[in-house]
């Protein structure tokens, strides 16, 4: 069966076994990612000649009013896309599920880098949306822009820590060696209270950057989603927490998933040295790279990018090929495609209001205080 049938675990094992392999591997594309999006469904497709998997597909299933839904594989799908009739034959074989869903789109956003060959095809696809060149940050999903360090050479040698450091820019550098010299240390774990801390701080950060933040029980998902892979680092100095992260090694890719820092310290600039424990941790592991997460712009006054850039200087910033709709319901895909940005302005606007509004408690001292 195309359609992947979540309650055969033999299936699942060899289904899973293909995602964990493949050159596009991501964190998202795995099955286990859709018990982290727990308010999401979730189904599978595959391509199989001969017994053997040659393409795949993890979809997350958001459900709409009126009982239509919206199909997203993210960082999917799985597939050689030099290999174009393979790619539509893994599109075509969520087909049923469309039908089953009522489906007003199918979207996806692929790890793979931003091609004019590969952008002209996709555009010339009937039925096909494309936004990459030109679309801003509240016209989709996930950032088009990543910055990934290499943790190997060429030969898929792993790196030496002098060789890691050559990769940053010289302030970058700098501020690791500092703040080690000042007695940061960066701890690693992912017991309950290391994540517990990580939300405290990562909270923290959002009430003071006016940003929308997830709940603990996102992070515990994750964490029981991939115990074995997951590891929450906190920088500390003195007793004291400065910044924490959550990281996943995806079999040899590592995510930088979700950070944050407070206010204690900050002139000890704690968060390179954290990310550089981290990619050393990934070098222990045999890790192929370190994905730093996504900018929406190439911003030189903005602070997220410089801080990224600093680090992935010597690997620079990909470029991906951006995020692609298959509409099956063109009147409530331009519905949707309004109102997105809307709603997105809208969160934005809400999260900014809370962040100030506990703003105000905390200066005045009353409880909430982070």
């Amino acid at each position: 069966m195309p359609v992947l049938d979540l309650t055969d675990p033999a299936a699942v094992d060899r289904y899973s076994a293909f995602v964990r392999a493949h050159p596009h591997r991501a964190v998202t594309q795995d099955l286990r990612w859709g018990a982290v999006k727990s308010e999401w469904g979730q189904e599978a497709v595959y391509v199989e000649e001969d017994g053997r998997i040659l393409a795949a597909m993890t979809l997350l299933v958001r459900r709409l009013p009126g009982g239509f839904s919206v199909l997203y594989a993210p960082r999917g799908p799985l597939v050689d896309w030099n290999d174009k009739d393979l790619v539509l034959r893994v599109l075509a074989e969520a087909q049923p599920l469309v039908r089953k869903h009522r489906a007003v789109l199918t979207r996806f956003d692929p790890e793979v880098r931003f091609d004019e060959d590969l952008d002209r095809w996709l555009r010339s696809q009937p039925g096909w949306v494309v936004k990459n060149v030109g679309a801003g940050k509240d016209d989709v999903i996930q950032p088009r822009y990543t910055m990934v360090v290499r943790l190997q050479d060429e030969s898929g040698r792993q790196l030496s820590e002098d060789e890691l450091m050559a990769k940053y820019n010289s302030t970058a550098r700098r501020m690791v060696r500092n703040a080690r010299k000042k007695g940061v240390v960066v701890d690693q774990g992912g017991s309950d209270e290391d994540l517990r801390v990580f939300h405290e701080i990562y909270t923290y950060m959002g009430r003071r950057n006016e940003i929308t933040t997830r709940e603990l029980g996102y992070f515990h998902r994750i964490r029981d989603a991939f115990p074995d892979r997951t590891t929450v680092a906190r920088a500390r100095h003195e007793g004291d927490d400065l910044a924490a992260a959550v990281t996943v090694d995806y079999y040899g890719k590592l995510y930088y998933l979700y950070a944050g820092s407070n206010d204690t310290r900050r002139e000890l600039r704690p968060n390179h040295l954290m990310n550089h424990e981290l990619m050393m941790w990934g070098i222990g592991r045999g890790a192929e790279s370190y994905d730093l997460g996504g900018v929406f712009e190439l911003d030189e006054s903005d602070g997220l990018y410089f801080f990224k850039r600093s680090l992935a200087k010597g690997d620079g910033v990909t470029e991906l090929i951006g995020e692609i709709d298959v509409v099956h319901n063109k009147a409530l895909h331009a519905a949707l495609t309004r109102a997105y940005p809307l709603v997105q302005r809208a969160r934005r606007a809400v999260s900014a209001g809370v962040s100030r509004a506990r703003k105000r408690v905390a200066q005045r001292g009353e409880p909430g205080r982070a």
